[in-house]
């Protein structure tokens, strides 16, 4: 039998348009797949942004912050770990400056005091009461700063104490507390 070239010719002609439409279709659904998540992805993102990014009104730093267990530094050196519980009270520890001995801190009821247009702090002995911004850095950390005095501030850092228990000794003392629990949720 006889084959002519033409007749060889269009048989190819036609199977390749048909591996190439199934490629095509396929092509273009992988793209779309593709793009779906690179859309959802990018929503997600965006929808976490503000909740981890961002200065925070006083009723959520409340939420953000309080029974937690964190450990911090500040601008001038100190550095420690505690918790400032709901009621308003604060227990930690303190290294002044970086040096010499770890403090242990506690101090009562009401001493945080979260208003609706701020979140001071009144401590006795003190002839004003220091106010706080709350700058959220992360779902972990943020950073405290007097108001009108973005030089003194301190960085917090979320802990787990109960972790930090059975983990060898801290090379920094003023952040092992993790014995110390106020309460019991987290």
């Amino acid at each position: 039998m006889l084959v002519s070239l033409n007749m060889v010719k269009n048989r190819l002609n036609k199977a390749v348009k048909k591996i190439s439409k199934v490629e095509s279709v396929m092509l273009g659904r992988c793209i779309i797949t593709v793009a779906g998540i690179i859309a959802i992805t990018v929503a997600g993102i965006i929808a976490a942004m503000p909740a981890f990014a961002g200065e925070l009104k006083p009723e959520e730093a409340k939420h953000f912050i309080a029974g937690k267990y964190f450990s911090y530094s500040c601008f001038e050196g100190s550095s420690g770990a505690g918790r400032v519980n709901a009621d308003g009270s604060v227990v930690g520890t303190i290294q002044v400056r970086g040096a010499g001995p770890v403090h242990f801190v506690a101090l009562p009821t009401g001493t945080i005091r979260v208003q609706p247009d701020s979140i001071c702090a009144s401590l006795r002995g003190m002839p004003f009461q220091p106010c706080f911004t709350i700058q959220q850095n992360d779902a972990r950390s943020f950073r405290g700063a007097v108001s009108g005095l973005g030089f003194a501030y301190c960085d917090f850092t979320r802990r787990n104490p109960r972790l930090e228990v059975s983990a060898p000794p801290s090379h920094h003392p003023a952040t092992d507390l993790g014995m110390m629990r106020t309460s019991i949720s987290e």
